[in-house]
């Protein structure tokens, strides 16, 4: 089967979804400037963090089109929200953008499995993962907002304790653009 986006529906989807990927990085990067200038630097670790993982997902996408020697373009960003009403409002909106991402990472993986495209699912199954660890990541986030009842020093002090602000090695990680080749 020629790998064309005339016959590969995944191919295109993924394109789209390199320019979400970047969008959630920069979405990312907004939130947490937001909570550093709110003098939350543990949340805006935090997101610095996912926003570079972001990144990083969206250069896995470009590099996978790179080895399939297929086009790519790297475009415009989708809209970003740059203000916020609360540190509680802003990890709710990038709670619910990273359900958006796994319906998106999910449309992915069926479309590559209804058009027969084997090494797509098997590429977008890392992407998978990684939205389940992403959307718990952030339910639990919210769920200590809340139940810290306003008081944003028990959150700083969870994030501190208990969530991994520094991405650990994923030596299952499909290969990133960009990075050192060996």
């Amino acid at each position: 089967m020629p790998d064309n986006d005339e016959v590969q529906p995944f191919n295109l989807l993924l394109r789209a979804q390199i320019r979400r990927g970047f969008t959630a990085a920069q979405q990312y990067l907004s939130a947490a400037v937001y909570l550093d200038s709110n003098r939350l630097p543990r949340l805006a670790e935090y997101c610095y963090g996912k926003s570079g993982e972001h990144r990083g997902h969206a250069l896995r996408m470009v590099q996978y089109l790179l080895d399939r020697d297929l086009e790519v373009q790297v475009g415009g960003l989708d809209e970003v929200k740059s203000s916020f009403e609360s540190p509680r409002e802003t990890i709710a909106f990038l709670l619910e953008a990273e359900r958006t991402r796994s319906t998106q990472i999910t449309a992915l993986a069926g479309a590559a499995r209804s058009s027969g495209d084997y090494l797509g699912e098997r590429f977008i199954q890392w992407f998978l993962e990684e939205q389940v660890e992403e959307v718990a990541g952030m339910t639990t986030l919210l769920t200590v907002i809340d139940r810290a009842a306003g008081d944003l020093f028990d959150v700083e002090d969870f994030i501190s304790r208990e969530l991994r602000t520094t991405p650990r090695a994923d030596l299952t990680a499909p290969k990133m653009a960009g990075a050192a080749r060996n």
